[in-house]
């Protein structure tokens, strides 16, 4: 048979975790049709052939937690995702545009109000994007849907409204529900709500994933809600960019994965993904006690002389309402960075503390005058973790990798971002693999393309296989690694040669070719 492409001489990682080994891969259209013994497909009958001595190939990554959905509906390339090996995206923690309705009835400026689902992610891929793009429907959007940001436990009847807004989600082609439960409305979520959403969703064969209440102070707490709602609901749970925040929580990661182990080995089907970096990213409005944003009036509070200094006097408190992302140094591991205001921007890259310095204030007053300065909510980098911690995560079996980022274009860009979004599986690669020997290449692979997979239930991606998409890489062992720095963040991933998405080369030789070929991933097919 004729082929459109034969891959020949590399290392073959094939995804399950098996060793390497050599083989003729061959594509044609938008599948792999061949994986035969070195030198035994025709290389005359390819239309081309692609010799890889000395490197590896893989299948293309899959991001479990990205936040892509903002960029790819301006700019469907994903330069800073496709550059670091991603062919497939998984959108949806808190927030999506669809569906709209209900007491939704304010849309973000970008956005569409697309009524179902699915309608967002087919026109991604009438639009164009260079990797696939999938979903969970947002835990936030669901509950703001019957309950708007009123903080109160919801109602019987809105507690139905929610669980038919997730059935509509499911059927319409969500991978399962993705509640954030630090950020309002989802931190007003209940556990009995948040339980009767999953059952929904277990129902369809779907995921729960869950950004937890506490990565700090009520890790351990935490992951117990999180397993008992797997109990209640029969819904496998997967915990977002698992971590112990605070340098007082560290000791908690040995005790969580051993936790999480005990739990797998009593049959809870609970996992977790991580990213590889010592920071945290999300806005600087996470200090802000949680009651300051019901209604959606956080600005206007912040600005009443009584409420800010109730406000105030919460965050200094020695155990502030802040949770997580209160510290010992009282914001000297906080570094805002998305700043718009030009009067601000002299303040990227310095510590909160350091900030406030200049204000002539202390960090409290510091965050919610920046806040009121800006109106947005701050991009914030939170050095909160410890190398220790993310070394044994990383050799967990039932670890997945993901960014908890979006696909950027650094020639656009005018605000520092956090590095992830531009080096998170290189600097696996590069890094925890090559330099340091905490992990094979072979696992490493597993962790970001078939686990991610299964985890989905994407039966035709995520392995080498035939009859599985043509979703691949090609990269140097040798010189793969992440570039990007949270002072200098915007510098692509070196390495990753060639990308395949589809059976179309989205990157040739470390350039983006400018190919569009991603589909809209729909749970179910």
């Amino acid at each position: 048979m004729r082929v459109d492409l034969l891959i020949t001489d590399a290392r073959v990682m094939d995804g399950t975790g098996n060793p390497f080994f050599y083989a003729d891969v061959a594509v044609t259209g938008e599948r792999i049709v061949a994986v035969t013994a070195p030198g035994h497909f025709p290389r005359e009958n390819a239309t081309q052939v692609l010799c890889a001595p000395g490197k590896v190939l893989c299948p293309g990554f899959i991001d479990i937690q990205s936040h892509s959905l903002h960029p790819y509906l301006t700019d469907g390339r994903g330069l800073s995702k496709v550059t670091q090996g991603v062919t497939t995206e998984i959108l949806g923690e808190l927030w999506t545009p669809a569906p709209f309705g209900g007491r939704r009835t304010e849309r973000q400026s970008d956005t569409q109000t697309w009524r179902h689902f699915s309608d967002w992610l087919k026109h991604y891929e009438s639009r164009g994007v260079s990797v696939n793009v999938g979903s969970f429907v947002g835990g936030g959007s669901v509950r703001e849907w019957a309950c708007g940001w009123d903080a109160a436990a919801p109602t019987d009847d809105q507690l139905e409204q929610m669980r038919r807004v997730t059935a509509e989600a499911m059927e319409e082609g969500a991978f399962g529900i993705a509640p954030a439960l630090i950020y309002p409305p989802d931190s007003y979520s209940t556990d009995h709500q948040l339980t009767e959403c999953a059952k929904v969703v277990g129902r369809y064969g779907g995921l729960y994933i869950v950004h937890l209440r506490s990565e700090g102070d009520g890790l351990l707490e935490s992951i117990e809600a999180t397993a008992q709602l797997s109990e209640l609901s029969g819904c496998p749970v997967e915990i977002y960019h698992l971590k112990a925040s605070g340098e007082r929580n560290w000791d908690k990661m040995p005790r969580a994965i051993e936790r999480i182990s005990e739990l797998r080995g009593q049959g809870i089907d609970i996992t977790a993904d991580m990213y590889p970096y010592v920071a945290s990213g999300t806005g600087l409005s996470v200090l802000i006690p949680t009651w300051a944003h019901e209604g959606g009036r956080l600005y206007e509070n912040l600005a009443d002389p009584a409420t800010r200094r109730r406000i105030h006097a919460e965050m200094s408190a020695p155990q502030a309402a802040t949770g997580d992302f209160a510290s010992s140094d009282r914001g000297g591991h906080v570094m805002p960075l998305g700043f718009l205001q030009d009067e601000n921007r002299r303040f990227i890259g310095l510590r909160l503390t350091q900030i406030a310095e200049q204000l002539g204030c202390d960090w409290a007053n510091a965050a919610i005058d920046l806040l009121l300065s800006e109106n947005q909510r701050i991009g914030t980098v939170f050095f909160s973790m410890c190398e220790e911690n993310l070394r044994l995560q990383l050799q967990q079996p039932w670890i997945k990798i993901s960014t908890d980022a979006g696909g950027l274009d650094p020639a656009t860009q005018t605000t520092p971002v956090h590095p992830r979004a531009y080096g998170t599986y290189t600097r696996v690669l590069g890094k925890y693999v090559r330099d340091e020997c905490i992990l094979t290449w072979e696992d490493a692979i597993r962790k970001m393309t078939s686990a991610v997979a299964e985890r989905l239930r994407l039966r035709d991606r995520g392995q080498i296989r035939e009859n599985f998409f043509a979703d691949l890489v090609i990269f140097d062992p040798a010189t793969v690694s992440d570039r990007a720095t949270f002072t200098d963040p915007h510098q692509l991933s070196v390495g990753i040669e060639w990308v395949f998405v589809n059976g179309k080369a989205v990157l040739r030789n470390g350039a983006h070719t400018g190919a569009l070929p991603g589909k809209a991933l729909l749970r179910g097919g």
